[in-house]
């Protein structure tokens, strides 16, 4: 918790509440900037379904964790303000206010706009009152003998009370007039989708004739509803979608095996505790009353959806279809030149670093690395972390192929890698089973850091080769992120990282340093102290400036030390993707602050911190945000790009870039909104875009 020194009478009070924004509004905004891709028709229509899929994607996850946890602590008076002040109460109807502005701007683009013009392009999202005839029967009998045989329809009453109802599932509630076979009176009823069926349909190009057909798995269960309750009389039915808490809360410091722990846990997570009902427009008053009432909810947190309520599912027709001329232009990631023609990837690093740009250069030099180091008889050991990995990735064959080979391999696996847990305790058995010396971090720090070292004999001595990144060693990924990575020789880049390995292993002592910052021990102080030392600069008529890519910013201490270099006359630039919680333009306060936020074709991910020292420039990549997990609470580790020539190339390709787009760039204004930026009577640029063409031509 923030808790500095107070302001000298004569000077602005930095901690002061007003001087920030809320972390969680913050991150809601990301949303908009990512559904105005969805409404921009400049973008391919099939990538614009996607980015709608995406903010609900998004949803779901800040409901899961942020809501989930402000809501627990609200409910248990544990809720103390943010740097922002604002009250958990209070907080929580801004978040609500907000996102019922967003959920209405997301349907209004689904319904009148993408679905009208999925239509022109012939890939039709069916509803029911647009089944032709013979849709109808197709449907209906896709319905009795690959749907109806999985469904357990169960009517609510004394003997049949309301179900659990899994995390973020397809349900309907049904009304229903009429007797039962025992003579009962029907009244209510709940359908549950399983989560083997597929939630959208395709319907053959034979039964619909030119062009693409898909249906809701929701409209088909509304369309047969009354199959399901032969003899009565369906009065009504109504979609629902629950979202519960998410947030796993295993106490490490209690349990002997955190993977055992892990999994049991996980069983859990979807029945965990309600935090948000989504309903169709229609449901009546008393069925949401109902819904409210078993899911011990309150009014605040139901959402109408004007639309189905698993809208997500829409992302699956982008996967599905190959349509090339309604989403962005296939590209080709090519290898740095050097590393394409060197036949040893060693003696190439061993000459000089080796700087890699994702997705515009290819992630497959990474494989290449580990693959060499596979084969090559000289490399006596492979240490790795992973965080989200994916389970389809090369690397992890190649990671098992080198323990058969007589390697020792050691990986870090970051268990607790949200949503990615189960997955993650499944790639660890496989390697461990292969002989992998597996090891799962830090009790209470999630190791975050992206690094590789290999070690190898050359002559009398061993060599280390090094692999850092800003991003996850996930092959998928490394096609839609955006991030940097090194691969190098430098002994003292090496010695260091040979003893973050030996302390995440080993559990060893504090450990010194000589090149990388190292959270959580050294990167805070670090940054902390690179941003004082540009105020100095400022302070004694320096020129001094600051330029910073990040995901998020939040950490109230590195606010304030901007802040103060502000107002000491430091330039500051920051393009930061997600929630910035400063606010600049503040007068006497932060109007040497620039923030701004670029959302394109890829997901922008690396972390630069540029900062000018009086001519002697300092840059570092890193794997942490400056927000207070990152700083404080996770293994996590920034590299400095040596190479004057490739650091100029970072500069150049992430920041100076970054700072040039005038058609992908949202600017932050004081107030927490958002602004998209206008070339004016510059001419249009997109740094995504021009990065493409120079790398991918």
């Amino acid at each position: 918790m923030h808790h500095p020194a107070p302001a000298s009478p004569s000077e602005p009070d930095l901690t002061a509440p007003g001087l920030y924004l809320s972390r969680e509004l913050a991150a809601l905004e990301f949303n908009f900037r990512v559904l105005a891709m969805a409404r921009n028709a400049d973008v391919p229509l099939l990538e614009r379904l996607r980015y709608l899929s995406i903010v609900a994607n998004n949803l779901d996850e800040f409901f899961e964790v942020r809501v989930a946890m402000l809501k627990h602590h609200h409910a248990y008076g544990s809720a103390a303000p943010g740097p922002d002040g604002i009250p958990s109460g209070e907080l929580l109807a801004r978040i609500r206010s907000r996102v019922l502005d967003l959920v209405a701007e997301q349907y209004v683009a689904w319904q009148e706009q993408i679905s009208p013009q999925l239509d022109a392009e012939r890939i039709h999202i069916l509803t029911r009152k647009h089944w032709s005839p013979r849709q109808r029967r197709w449907l209906q009998g896709y319905f009795e003998h690959e749907v109806l045989p999985v469904l357990s329809p169960l009517g609510l009453d004394p003997a049949h009370p309301f179900p659990r109802i899994l995390n973020k599932t397809l349900n309907i509630a049904v009304v229903l007039k009429g007797r039962d076979a025992f003579g009962h009176e029907g009244h209510m009823a709940l359908v549950r989708a399983p989560r083997s069926l597929p939630r959208i349909i395709r319907v053959p190009a034979e039964v619909s004739g030119p062009g693409e057909h898909f249906v809701f798995l929701a409209e088909l269960l509304q369309a047969f509803v009354d199959l399901m309750f032969p003899g009565l009389k369906v009065v009504g039915s109504y979609q629902f979608r629950v979202t519960r808490n998410s947030e796993l809360i295993v106490e490490e410091a209690e349990v002997e095996n955190l993977a055992l722990a892990l999994s049991e846990e996980l069983v859990g997570r979807g029945y965990a505790r309600p935090v948000r009902l989504e309903i169709a427009n229609d449901c009546p008053k008393a069925i949401t009353a109902m819904l409210i009432e078993n899911f011990q909810l309150e009014e605040a947190d139901v959402y109408r959806c004007d639309g189905p309520v698993n809208i997500i599912r829409a992302g699956l027709i982008y996967d599905w279809l190959d349509r090339p001329e309604l989403k962005f232009p296939r590209f080709n990631s090519q290898l740095p030149p050097a590393l394409e023609s060197a036949r040893n990837k060693f003696d190439l690093i061993g000459q000089r670093d080796v700087l890699l740009h994702h997705p515009y250069q290819s992630f497959a030099a990474v494989i290449d690395l580990l693959r060499q180091a596979t084969a090559d008889p000289q490399v006596l050991a492979i240490k790795q972390t992973l965080y989200r990995a994916g389970e389809d990735t090369p690397l992890v064959d190649l990671l098992v192929e080198a323990a058969r080979n007589g390697k020792d391999v050691t990986v870090v696996i970051e268990l607790r890698a949200r949503f990615d847990e189960e997955a993650n305790i499944r790639l660890a058995t496989r390697l461990q089973e292969a002989g992998v010396q597996v090891v799962y971090g830090v009790v209470g720090y999630k190791t975050h850091a992206k690094m590789m070292l290999i070690v190898r004999r050359e002559g009398e001595t061993l060599r280390r080769y090094v692999h850092l990144s800003t991003g996850n060693y996930h092959q998928a990924n490394s096609r839609m992120y955006t991030d940097i990575g090194l691969m190098t020789a430098n002994p003292e880049i090496g010695e260091d990282l040979h003893k973050v390995f030996q302390q995440l292993s080993g559990l060893g002592p504090m450990i010194e340093l000589k090149r990388l910052l190292h959270s959580p021990f050294t990167l805070y102080p670090s940054v902390l102290a690179k941003i004082e030392r540009e105020t100095a600069h400022a302070r004694a008529g320096r020129p001094a400036r600051i330029v910073a890519k990040l995901n998020a910013l939040n950490e109230a201490h590195v606010i304030e030390a901007l802040y103060r270099a502000s107002q000491a006359g430091v330039e500051i630039d920051l393009i930061i993707r997600g929630a910035c919680t400063l606010r600049p333009g503040l007068p006497g306060i932060s109007e040497r602050i620039r923030v701004r936020s670029i959302i394109g074709r890829f997901l922008e991910h690396s972390r630069v911190y540029w900062f000018a020292n009086d001519g002697e420039a300092e840059l570092y990549c890193a794997s942490a945000d400056w927000m207070e997990r990152n700083l404080m609470r996770r293994i996590e580790v920034a590299f400095p790009i040596l190479d004057p020539e490739l650091a100029a190339r970072v500069f150049e390709e992430t920041l100076a870039n970054g700072l040039a787009d005038n058609t992908q760039a949202w600017l932050l204004g004081s107030d927490g909104r958002y602004v998209h930026a206008d070339p004016g009577g510059n001419p249009p640029y997109s740094a995504q875009q021009g990065l493409l063409d120079r790398f991918c031509q």
